[in-house]
Order: C-alpha cells, then structure tokens, then sequence
C-alpha cells in the first residue's frame, strides 16, 4: 500500500529525531567530544575565527619586530630617511592590520557562538523531553532546567576562552620563542625545554584540582534546583509559616556552594601564584642573557628592545595562557557535570523503526501485565483486562491498588516488567508514541495549565484549530460563559500552572482541551474529586459530551460519577476483584457496594434533591 507523502515525510523526520537521540546519550559525561560536536557543525564559520586569530597574533608579533626594525635604523636615519619612512609604514600597517583582524574574527565569532548555544539548548531539551515521566520523578525540574542553560553556558564560555584567552597566548609565547631564536638559538632552546616543562607542571596541577570543579559544579546546579522548588511552592511555604526556615534551608545549601566555589578558586590562585613567580625569573634570565650578549657585541639595541618586548609577551603570554587553562577547567568540569544528568541513555527508547499505531477500535487490553516501581513491591501482578471499543469503564479501589498504574501504562509512561498492554490489538511498546498519545486524551485530577493564554491552552493538542474550533469546545464544555466575562476572554494568561483561574474553571479548560483533540480513547484521573457540587455538576455535563463515542477508563472515588457507565472494575493488589456494571456490583458483597453505601450515607437531603 502507497504511504501518503504527508506520512513519510513524517516518518522520516521521526526517524532522524530517534537516530539523534541514540547518538546524543554517547556524549554523556564527554565534554569535550560533546564540545566538538557542535564546533564541527559550523566549519567554516570557527576556522574563519582560528584564522583571524593566527593573523592577529602574527601581526601583533611582527610589529613587536617591526619596532626593531624601526629603532636599528634610527642612527642612520637622518642620512637615509626613506630606510625609516619604509619602517614605520610597516609598523603602522601591521598594527593597522592586527586590530582589523581581531575585528573580523569577533564579527563571526558574535553570531557562531551565540548560534551553538541554541544549538545546545534546542537539542538538550529535545532530547530531555524523551525521556519518560519516571526519569523526573526523583530530579527538581530547577535543577534540569539549570543544567540545559549550564551546559550552553559551559560551551559558549569554552569558545570564547580558547579564542580570545588561551589561544592568543599559547600563539603568542611560540611566536616569541621563535623570533628570539633570530637573536639567540641557544636562548630559545632553553625557553622551549623550560616553557613546555612549567606547561606540563600546569597540566598536572590542574588536573588535581579537577575533583574542587566538579564538587562546585554540583553544588552550584542544587542551589539553582532549591531555588525554583522553594519559589515554585511559594503558597505552601506561606500557608504553614515557614519562610524563616526555608531562609536557613536556603542559607545552608549556599554556604556549602560558597565554600565549594571558594576551594575552586583557591586552587586556581595558587596555580596562577605558582606560574607568576616561575615566568617572572624566566624573563630576568631572558633580559641578562640579552644585556650579556649586547656587551660581547653579539647583539644590536634593536635585539635588547625585542627580547624585553618579547620578555614581557612571553610572560603575560604564559601567565594569560595558564589563567586560561584553569578556568577551561573548570568549564570543562561543570559541562562533564551537566552533560551527564542531561544526556543520561533513555529507559524506553523509541523503537527505530517503529510503525504508528492504526486505531480503528479503541479497544484496549492488559495481556498478564506485571509491574513494580523502582525499589518496591509489585503493584499490578499477572492482570488481564479487555476494555470494548466506545464502553465506559470506570476504576475503584483503595489507595494503592494500582488504579494510576493502570492510567499510567496505558499512556506507557513505564515499561511493564512482564506481559504487554494493547490498543486495537497492537502492543503500544511496539507502536511510535506519537500515535499513541495521539490516540489518547487525558483529563486529570489537577489540570495543568502553561502560563500561555487560555487560547493557547486549550489548542495544546491541536495547535492549528481555529477560533471557532476553540469557541465550539469551549461551549461544549461549559466554560465559554466564564471565559466571556473576563477582560481578555480566551486571550486571558491563565498563570502559572492556572492559579487565576478557579479549580472547577481549570477543569472545564481541560475538557475542552479534550474536546478539541477528539481522540478515540479517553483518560479521566478522579476529574471531579476536589470539586464543589456546583461545579461538579456543571463538569459532570461537560463530560457527559466529552465521553460521547468513545472508550473511556476513568478513576473516581465519588461513585456517583460512574452511574452512566457501562462496566465498575474493583482493583485491589493489583488484581480485578469484581467486574460488573454499576447495577450488578451494589447487588454484590465487595469494596463497590461497601463504598456506595458509605457514600450514600454522607450524601445530605439537599445534595439529593
């Protein structure tokens, strides 16, 4: 059968996103094969940059020759004008010529690196948005969020260091060892044996320190964490008086950042104490060696003037360069950190060549399904359960028994440890997840809402329907008169996670939602539990057009919600205790008819009328 071009386009760009997703959890804990991944995207662009640098530093360093030049023929330039006319027209121009240089280089480097950084960002954050609900179960979203923007930090401070930090001094100091061999060969061995020996002293003491970077990096990513969960739960902390200890919470983990960053820099400071010290006694011993050679007219005024010029380049050249190392360090360290939370190897990966899902019948099946969370018993043990196309199926049991689990695999948030679940017969583990959650529509205990615009909101799931669209599920699901009496109406910003917004108004914006995603199969997770009974009801009609033609498994603990429905699964242990319709189980001795009549109980005279 023809695969539409639409689709196979599709299925291609799918393709490449999974091929990226295996390829970027080799680069976990990697930072500087990570770095190169994105350098080598943009050729061109970096070595313009590299070759701006090499010929500014060259230019630099030949005006420091030009100056010689331009001092040698002084004596005899008053005989001889042009001799130093020609001198400083060539000093001037490679000065001219060095600043032009740097200029370019910076031009590209200001729109190539920034470009890497978004490069970084899009693809981590791609990549973290694969991974399934469990992987941030147990992680602060602050601190994901933090180490996305680190790593990008990490990677733009990287390019910058090299290019305008390290690599201009490391260039610098091979130039000037080089032009102080036109003086004396001997006097450049010796700065070679003696550059390369401090260079690897470095090395080895920078390396030392490795473990000091890394410690500051962690600590620095759990400040960043603390802070959006302690701001992100701000009413709590209000509603139970707790901002004093927060405050001391808070003060804690920043004096253990503080001192963690404090050992960091100490180290570097005493690297750079070190190296001042040694590049200090090098450029002495440069200058005597010249003044020495000078005497036994083995070199001219000019030479004197070079190799102190050539002195001081070298020594701030060494100095900048081993500044330059540890701070590189030090990035390198903090983007090993952040690469290795964020690019850790997905539990449930994508088949590669995953077919979509054809739902003609919404049916849905648990086939012997096993399963544990992580460190604890099993929570659903061998269930088997078929659930009709277009029937109602509602879960009870007590808390614990498995009931969100159940939610929870049909949307394969977990991966069962035996068994499989299926959708129009065809196991979803098998099946691409967009066509699974295309297939899905979820309408939770606690809607959540992006601080967007309700319009935003409400077409999360089809981002191309039009007004009228939203207007019409709006409508059918009771929220277009609230929505009218605000300012702004459907362009109103709900707020962080919809806090302007009422429960009972968050409920009804979910279910429009649902509404307008039209999808076959219908999830509600206890969708009227912490509603009052106004707006319960006005839900309860909502839902009531929401659940027209199709499959529905819904989790509620008001059993009065489920009337309607076609079939009450009693789960308890992880296992269906009773199956029956809402008529036959009140009948029954069991959890469903103990339940109802508790319920009734609680249930006022003026709730009934």
């Amino acid at each position: 059968m023809d695969i539409p071009e639409p689709t196979r386009r599709r299925h291609i760009r799918h393709a490449r996103r999974r091929a990226r997703s295996r390829e970027m959890s080799r680069y976990a804990g990697k930072p500087l094969r990570l770095l190169w991944r994105y350098l080598a995207r943009r050729k061109v662009s970096h070595l313009i940059v590299l070759t701006s640098v090499l010929a500014a530093v060259g230019c630099a360093l030949a005006s420091q020759y030009g100056i010689k030049n331009l001092i040698d023929a002084l004596p005899s330039g008053r005989a001889h004008p042009a001799v130093v006319m020609r001198a400083f027209v060539i000093l001037v121009g490679l000065i001219l010529a060095d600043n032009l240089f740097w200029r370019v280089g910076g031009w590209i480097a200001a729109r190539v690196f920034v470009t890497v950084t978004g490069d970084i960002r899009r693809e981590m954050f791609a990549y973290l948005t694969a991974h399934p609900p469990a992987f941030f179960a147990d992680k602060p979203p602050g601190v994901l969020s933090s180490r996305i923007s680190a790593t990008a930090n990490a990677v733009y401070v990287l390019e910058n260091t090299v290019s305008w930090t390290a690599l201009p001094p490391c260039l610098t100091v091979v130039g000037a060892i080089a032009m102080v061999a036109t003086v004396s060969v001997p006097m450049s061995a010796a700065l070679v044996a003696i550059s390369a020996t401090l260079a690897f002293a470095v090395f080895v003491l920078a390396k030392k320190g490795t473990s000091r970077h890394q410690a500051f990096a962690a600590r620095a990513a759990s400040v960043d964490g603390e802070l959006v969960d302690i701001i992100g739960n701000m009413g709590l902390v209000r509603a139970f008086g707790a901002v004093r200890s927060e405050r001391r919470r808070f003060d804690a983990h920043l004096s253990t950042e503080t001192q963690a960053r404090t050992r960091s820099l100490l180290y570097l400071e005493k690297l750079r104490l070190l190296h001042a010290l040694a590049t200090a006694l090098l450029s002495a011993a440069m200058l005597g060696w010249t003044l020495w050679l000078w005497s036994m007219d083995r070199a001219t005024t000019g030479d004197v003037v070079l190799i102190s010029s050539l002195g001081f380049a070298i020594l701030h050249g060494t100095r900048d360069l081993a500044v330059a190392f540890v701070d590189l360090t030090q990035h390198v360290a903090r983007l090993g950190e952040a690469s290795s939370i964020l690019l850790t190897p997905h539990d449930m990966p994508e088949h590669h060549d995953a077919p979509p899902l054809q739902v003609r019948e919404a049916t849905i099946e648990f086939r012997d399904v096993t399963f544990a969370y992580p460190g604890r018993r099993p929570v659903l043990n061998g269930l088997n359960l078929q659930i009709r196309a277009g029937e109602r199926v509602g879960l009870i049991g007590p808390s614990g028994a498995g009931k969100s689990t159940i939610l929870a695999l049909i949307q394969h948030f977990y991966e069962p440890a035996g068994g499989s679940v299926a959708i129009s017969d065809q196991d979803i583990a098998k099946g691409s997840l967009d066509s699974l959650q295309a297939a899905i529509s979820v309408v939770p205990q606690d809607a959540s809402l992006f601080h967007r615009s309700l319009l935003e909101n409400i077409r999360y799931g089809v981002p191309k329907a039009s007004e009228p669209e939203v207007r019409r599920a709006c409508e059918d699901a009771n929220c277009l008169d609230f929505i009218a009496a605000m300012p702004d109406g459907l362009n109103t910003i709900a707020g962080d996670r919809g806090t302007r917004l009422s429960g009972g108004q968050r409920q009804r914006i979910a279910i429009a939602r649902a509404i307008l995603r039209d999808s076959p199969i219908l999830l509600l997770d206890e969708a009227t539990s912490s509603l009052d009974s106004a707006s319960e009801a006005a839900i309860q009609t909502a839902l009531e057009r929401l659940m027209q033609n199709r499959t529905v498994v819904a989790i509620a603990h008001r059993l009065s919600t489920l009337q309607s429905f076609d079939r009450i699964l009693v789960i308890n242990r992880g296992r269906v205790t009773q199956d029956g319709s809402p008529a036959e189980l009140a009948q029954q001795p069991g959890i469903y008819r103990d339940t109802l009549m508790r319920q009734r109980k609680r249930t006022t005279p003026s709730e009934l009328a």
